[in-house]
């Protein structure tokens, strides 16, 4: 996925620095294999963490909005499995 997505007009109202931390999160996690994923995952929750970046329910609904719009059919589906589960859990 190219910076294209962040240009969005929907993203509008979300502050450029969750952007910005959502695409090193992209672009740093591809080619990794699949055990490597939740050590990467936890190390990157720490630092939104440290650096106090939280999402509200409305921004993380928009941003996978945005994102499914420049995703395939498959990638849409793994998306929209993964909010289902957030959904079950919240």
């Amino acid at each position: 996925m190219s910076k294209d997505w962040m240009n969005d007009p929907a993203l509008a109202g979300i502050d450029s620095a969750k952007l910005e931390f959502l695409q090193a999160l992209v672009f740093e996690s591809r080619g990794l294999q699949r055990e490597q994923m939740l050590p990467f995952l936890m190390a990157v929750a720490k630092k939104g963490q440290a650096d106090h970046i939280t999402f509200s329910d409305e921004e993380i609904d928009t941003i996978v909005a945005v994102i499914k719009k420049e995703s395939t059919p498959e990638d849409a589906a793994v998306i929209d499995k993964m909010m289902r589960m957030r959904k079950k859990r919240g």
